[in-house]
């Protein structure tokens, strides 16, 4: 009987043999790193190998695909993405980091194969998901199917949200259809250099409206981040975003059928000389403004909060902390800013994080002092109604447990939709110095006693000494909380001291709340 040819059995202690095409394998990826090196690092960008590498914690990160649509007999190592698993605070998520080094990290249909196949993975084992961007856009040369595979990345990011906490990390540029895959998740960041998002480059707004304008100016990370509000947070380095994205997913857990992680908290002394500053931090002028965030940093654990969309929209601010080691979301009107009015754009940064909050079962802390919604007919162009519409829908969907103070003003709209009780918060409370009306005193003076204004003037007496009197005595009878606390819309009065061991007592009786669904809908019709 024919035989092949014998196999010699291996001596002790000796290598395995290694065949010539997996050591041709390994020498393209050593030298595929090399060149990402050279050219990346050129550009004072790191390669996705070192982004993956602070990103996770070390030694975790386990590649999927490696090779995956390379040709390792023509040269080329692999496609232009990295995708797999690691682990962030010793917890499971997923990665797709675009590789700028090979083709441009343009995206063809191996990219999107492996991008998509990243993300039924993650949706699978119910863990986070992590992009990295740093990519040309769709690779020219395959045309249709390259924007096909972009449609499917758009669906999968869809079907994900809500479910996995998705972030996106702008390191680079992101033009064209691709601006979407990362417009559908959860967070951007990006950094002040090298990140660029834009649907339509300078090239082409020149051509199209003459305008010159450059690719920073355009779609830059400051642009982003304090006027149009798509970025979450401006991060100084690739570092700094990259550490941004590890801190806020700590605070969120791996999918929306779990709970938060709850972190070891002692508390101290400290704590006490928090809340002693609590008297202090509101001026007895009303109209004196005062920053929010002396309030935030001392009824949170260790004074720590990480803000989310700092820079935009500053009359509100919004962000994660913990109460007793329990992750939680903070939103608050900030005086500082055109007195803590809502507007536009502070609406929708309260509707969105207030959303995300509810969608990862994390508490909502709302810290109300607005004198309202912003007036003037800009606002009313700019869609007041229907943008201003959005922070009612998210809070009277939300369905966490919710539990707001009011701590100074809480006028007439912006009294209801700022987590009140009648759109469904669950706990309320005020300072004993809270005003809360349909109007503030001389606003609502100077409409129910005009006439009375009027004929004073008419007789030639002191009209302002007698709008200062009708002003006192309407904050005296109506601008309090008293009228709420009869209602029941508040649950008490509280000093300003007590207010950290309220909510967290307020936390702990509502910890048991449960999701109810009140009707069979599809789902509703947010306004947009």
């Amino acid at each position: 009987m024919a035989s092949g040819p014998a196999v010699q059995p291996q001596e002790a202690g000796q290598a395995q043999p290694v065949r010539q095409a997996i050591r041709r394998a390994a020498e393209l990826a050593r030298d595929a790193e090399q060149h990402a090196r050279d050219r990346q690092h050129a550009k004072g960008k790191q390669t996705a190998r070192e982004r993956l590498d602070l990103l996770f914690d070390p030694g975790t990160f386990q590649e999927v695909g490696r090779f995956a649509g390379g040709d390792i007999a023509g040269g080329r190592a692999a496609s232009a993405v990295i995708t797999g698993f690691g682990r962030i605070w010793g917890r499971k998520v997923g990665v797709y980091a675009q590789d700028f080094s090979v083709r441009g990290g343009t995206l063809g249909r191996a990219e999107g194969e492996k991008i998509c196949h990243l993300m039924d993975k993650a949706m699978d084992f119910k863990v986070p998901i992590v992009a990295l961007i740093d990519s040309g856009g769709a690779r020219i040369q395959e045309g249709v199917a390259a924007l096909t595979q972009y449609g499917r990345i758009f669906r999968k990011t869809s079907q994900a949200s809500g479910f996995v906490p998705q972030i996106s990390l702008i390191l680079g540029p992101c033009a064209g259809g691709a601006v979407y895959c990362p417009a559908l998740t959860d967070l951007i960041v990006m950094t002040k250099e090298n990140s660029d998002m834009f649907v339509t480059g300078p090239d082409v707004v020149k051509a199209a409206t003459g305008e010159t304008i450059s690719m920073d100016e355009l779609g830059g990370g400051y642009v982003h981040s304090t006027r149009s509000g798509v970025a979450h947070y401006l991060a100084q380095d690739e570092a700094d975003a990259i550490d941004y994205a590890r801190t806020v997913l700590a605070y969120l857990p791996s999918n929306s059928e779990q709970e938060a992680p709850v972190y070891a908290y002692a508390s101290g002394h400290a704590e006490q000389e928090a809340a002693k500053r609590l008297r202090t931090v509101i001026p007895d002028n009303d109209r004196q403004p005062y920053d929010v965030l002396d309030v935030i940093h001392s009824i949170v654990d260790y004074g720590e909060f990480v803000q989310v969309q700092e820079l935009f929209a500053r009359s509100a601010v919004v962000g994660f902390a913990c109460m007793e080691g329990r992750p939680v979301g903070i939103v608050a009107n900030q005086p500082l800013i055109d007195a803590g009015s809502l507007d536009v754009d502070s609406s929708e940064k309260v509707a969105r994080f207030v959303r995300l909050c509810d969608s990862f079962n994390l508490p909502v802390i709302t810290l109300v002092d607005t004198p309202g919604y912003k007036p003037g007919s800009d606002q009313e162009h700019a869609g007041i109604i229907r943008r201003g519409a959005k922070v009612i829908y998210a809070y009277a969907n939300a369905q966490v447990p919710m539990v707001t103070v009011v701590l100074r003003k809480a006028f007439g709209g912006s009294y209801i939709v700022m987590g009140s009780k009648s759109i469904g918060a669950d706990m309320n409370f005020a300072w004993p110095s809270s005003q809360i009306a349909v109007l503030g005193a001389k606003g609502a003076v100077n409409i129910i006693h005009r006439r009375d204004l009027q004929k004073a003037r008419e007789a030639g007496q002191d009209v302002e000494a007698l709008r200062g009197r009708l002003a006192a005595e309407y904050e005296a009878t109506t601008v309090n909380a008293n009228l709420s606390l009869e209602m029941g819309e508040l649950d008490g009065m509280i000093d300003p001291e007590e207010t950290r061991q309220v909510v967290v007592d307020s936390l702990g009786l509502l910890a048991d709340k449960k999701r109810i669904h009140p009707n069979p809908r599809h789902h509703g019709n947010q306004p947009l």
